[in-house]
């Protein structure tokens, strides 16, 4: 009996799946940058040893997003993050940024698991920041939409204890 309503589940969602994919083509979009929705002002580097060197260059911490296009957690951080100015203005103007849809093997930037979304600052000297969390003991790097305020602190926080340590 179990194995029937999961068929059908199954179909039901192949189905479902595969009219969304048909109504999502159908809408323009315009060409797929290295932003993915996070902010297409925003210059964006292609990989963690990419942003390591900017960081390192340029002075500006990076700023590590990992998420996945089918986690809805990340869509719904996605949306406020790409139309919040503040966010906006700060990782353009004093971030390096990356957003990856995959694991880098530096552990450090998964202190405590490797669950999406998760953010997290590296410093110009290459320290991953671990003391900069957001508010959930058990996913300490997660964010979620209502938790926008404490992320823009935690950018501030971030770009400060650069003048300060370095």
């Amino acid at each position: 009996m179990m194995s029937h309503s999961a068929l059908v589940l199954c179909l039901l969602f192949i189905t479902v799946s595969s009219n969304l994919g048909i109504a999502i083509k159908k809408e323009k979009r315009p060409p797929q940058t290295l932003s993915r929705g996070w902010g297409d002002d925003i210059t964006w580097v292609q990989t963690y040893e990419e942003g390591l060197f900017h960081t390192q260059k340029s002075n500006k911490p990076l700023m590590v997003i990992h998420h996945l296009e089918d986690c809805q957690y990340c869509q719904a951080l996605k949306k406020v993050f790409a139309q919040n100015k503040e966010i906006q203005e700060m990782a353009q103007n004093n971030f390096i940024m990356l957003n990856l849809m995959h694991e880098t093997t530096d552990k450090n930037l998964s202190p405590d698991g490797q669950y999406v979304p998760r953010i997290m600052f590296v410093d110009p000297s290459l320290t991953v920041r671990a003391d900069i969390t957001g508010r959930y003991s058990n996913r300490l790097y997660t964010y979620e939409p209502q938790d926008l305020p404490l992320l823009i602190e935690n950018m501030k926080k971030a770009l400060k204890l650069i003048q300060s340590e370095l």
